[in-house]
C-alpha cells in the first residue's frame, strides 16, 4: 500500500497519552543509531530525513531514550526537529545505561532515575519530557518499586516529567504503580505473543495507553515471526498490504488503547509503517488472526 492518497489526518486516528491526543501510529527512535543501537547512524542525513518525514506524515508521538546510542537518538531528534512542533509528544525511558562495551546495565536506583531524566532534558533541549517510562530490569541489585515511583512522582511534581509510564512490568507491579497515576505501559506484545493480555485488560479498565514493543515478534531469532505466518501472508496478499502492515493493523484493531511506535532508519519502511493506517481488517480476518496465538503457542 502507498501513502500517495492519504489524508492529513493523524495516522491510525488518535488516542490519549499523558493527557495529549496523539496519532495511534507513532515513531520509535531505537533504530536510528548505528548497529546494535550503538554509535552514530550509518547515514546521518537519512536519519534526520526520516524524523522530519515522520512528522510530515502526521506522527506526533516519538519514543526515544538517552541510552539509545548512547546519546545519539536524542541528539538526532533535536537536530532534526527543534524547535519542536507544538503538538509533538516526546516520550523517553529511564532505568538503564550503556557501559563502555555497549552492554545494557541497570540504573534503577532513585538517584539514577533522576540523573536519567536530567540527561534526557539536556539532550532533547526541553524543560519537561511529556512522558517518561520507568523501565524495570531484573538484573542488578533489587530496588524497591515504591521508592522508584516516589522519585518519578517527585520529578513530575517538579515539572520535569509530564506523566509517568512503566515498561516491562508484571501484572502485580502495574497494580502497585497505578495509584500514582500511570499514563502508559510498554511491554512486549504481538499477534503471536499475547502473554500480556491481562495487563492490557487492566490498562483498559484504567484508561491507560498500551504501547507494545516487539510488535511483530521479530526481536529474537528463535521466536516465531508474525510476518512469516501463512494466515498473515495470505491476508496481506488479499488486502494489497505487507505482512508487517497486517501484523500492526491487528494491534490497532485489537484494542483502542494501543499506540504503535514502529521504528526504522529507512524512508520507504517509514512510509510502509504509516500506511498501516489504511489497512482495514474485516471480522473474518480478525477471527483468523485472533486464533494464531493458540496455534503457535
Amino acid at each position: 500500500m502507498t501513502t500517495a492518497n492519504r489524508t492529513p489526518e493523524p495516522p491510525g486516528g488518535t488516542a490519549t497519552l499523558g493527557g495529549h491526543q496523539v496519532a495511534r501510529i507513532g515513531f520509535g527512535a531505537m533504530q536510528l543509531p548505528g548497529p546494535g543501537v550503538l554509535g552514530p547512524p550509518r547515514d546521518r542525513e537519512t536519519a534526520l530525513a526520516v524524523l522530519r518525514s515522520a512528522v510530515a506524515f502526521g506522527v506526533n508521538h516519538i519514543d526515544t531514550a538517552q541510552f539509545y546510542g548512547p546519546d545519539v537518538a536524542n541528539e538526532l531528534i533535536h537536530a532534526a526537529l527543534h524547535p519542536y512542533p507544538e503538538d509533538l509528544v516526546l516520550v523517553t525511558k529511564v532505568g538503564a545505561e550503556r557501559d563502555a562495551e555497549g552492554n545494557w546495565t541497570p540504573a534503577q536506583r532513585p538517584e539514577q532515575l533522576r540523573a536519567g531524566v536530567e540527561a534526557n532534558l539536556r539532550s532533547l533541549g526541553v524543560e519537561q519530557v511529556h512522558v517518561v517510562n520507568l523501565r524495570l530490569l531484573d538484573e542488578g541489585e533489587p530496588v524497591d518499586l515504591d521508592d522508584q515511583l516516589a522519585e518519578m512522582v517527585a520529578l513530575r511534581d517538579e515539572g520535569k516529567i509530564g506523566a509517568i509510564g512503566v515498561s516491562t512490568v508484571t501484572l502485580e507491579q502495574l497494580r502497585q504503580a497505578l495509584p500514582v497515576g500511570i499514563a502508559c505501559v510498554q511491554n512486549a506484545y504481538s499477534l503471536l505473543d499475547r502473554s500480556g493480555e491481562p495487563l492490557l485488560e487492566l490498562c483498559r479498565e484504567h484508561d491507560v495507553a498500551w504501547v507494545p514493543y516487539f510488535p511483530l515478534g521479530s526481536a529474537f531469532p528463535h521466536l516465531p515471526k508474525v510476518t512469516e505466518q501463512p494466515a498473515v501472508v495470505e491476508a496481506a496478499s488479499r488486502l494489497g498490504a505487507t505482512p508487517a502492515q497486517v501484523g500492526l493493523a491487528w494491534l490497532l484493531a485489537h484494542d483502542a488503547h494501543t499506540l504503535l511506535i514502529p521504528g526504522t532508519s529507512d524512508p520507504d519502511h517509514l512510509a510502509d509503517n504509516i500506511a498501516t493506517a489504511d489497512v482495514h481488517l474485516d471480522a473474518d480476518t480478525m477471527k483468523i488472526l485472533d486464533g494464531l496465538a493458540e496455534s503457535t503457542g
